[in-house]
């Protein structure tokens, strides 16, 4: 699949390394491309950095993982995506994308998609690029309206190692996805955890 993405942090570095070792392409938009160099020099044939407009051109999905006040910019750059699978994987801790609360209003606002889903912000990157705990992989959550954009949020959590990714429901349960981050945030950062655990639905 040919997926762009948007920001090189830690969570956007380490999904494109967790993508590419899954056999997507991977199209990286970014403003100064040496900042991007090793990554690409690990995956070669698998990643390639471009600007935020070509690298939107070039992909049916774009997962966003910028800051949430960056999103007006980034929109605009990438052009039209009307048609798009857009993966929100941001929390709006911070500052704001204003007049928006939260990153998946703003998305669905500006990007006039109707495939905005929220997936890839309930844990820490170290479990982007690993999530398997020896034979138990870890699971993921999605949010949404659009089935297309769930199914396949759903099929890349699973492409990388996740065992499962569980819908939280529709847009109304975007914001219960983000409250759910800051249970991994609290437990990791506030109470001392450490980042190296995730969280697993265990059914009877």
């Amino acid at each position: 699949m040919k997926i762009a993405i948007i920001g090189t942090g830690n969570v956007g570095s380490a999904l494109a390394g967790s993508l590419a070792k899954a056999g997507h392409r991977i199209y990286l938009g970014v403003r100064d491309s040496a900042k991007v160099k090793g990554l690409v020099a690990e995956h070669p044939e698998y990643i390639s950095a471009h600007t935020v407009t070509e690298a939107a051109a070039s992909a049916a999905v774009i997962l966003i993982a910028a800051l949430p006040s960056a999103l007006q910019e980034i929109t605009t750059a990438m052009g039209d995506v009307s048609e798009k699978v857009i993966i929100d994987a941001m929390n709006t801790l911070g500052p704001k994308p204003e007049p928006y609360t939260i990153s998946t209003e703003a998305l669905r606002a500006w990007t006039h998609s109707p495939h905005v889903v929220k997936c890839f912000n309930t844990t820490g990157f170290e479990n982007m690029a690993a999530p398997r705990y020896g034979d138990t992989g870890l699971d993921m959550f999605m949010a949404g309206n659009s089935q297309k954009g769930k199914a396949i949020a759903r099929q890349l959590a699973l492409d990388i190692g996740f065992d499962a990714c569980y819908d939280f429901g529709g847009d109304d349960k975007v914001s219960l996805l983000e409250s759910f981050a800051l249970a991994w945030i609290n437990l990791a950062i506030f109470q001392k955890q450490g980042r190296d655990f995730g969280f697993k639905l265990l059914q009877r």
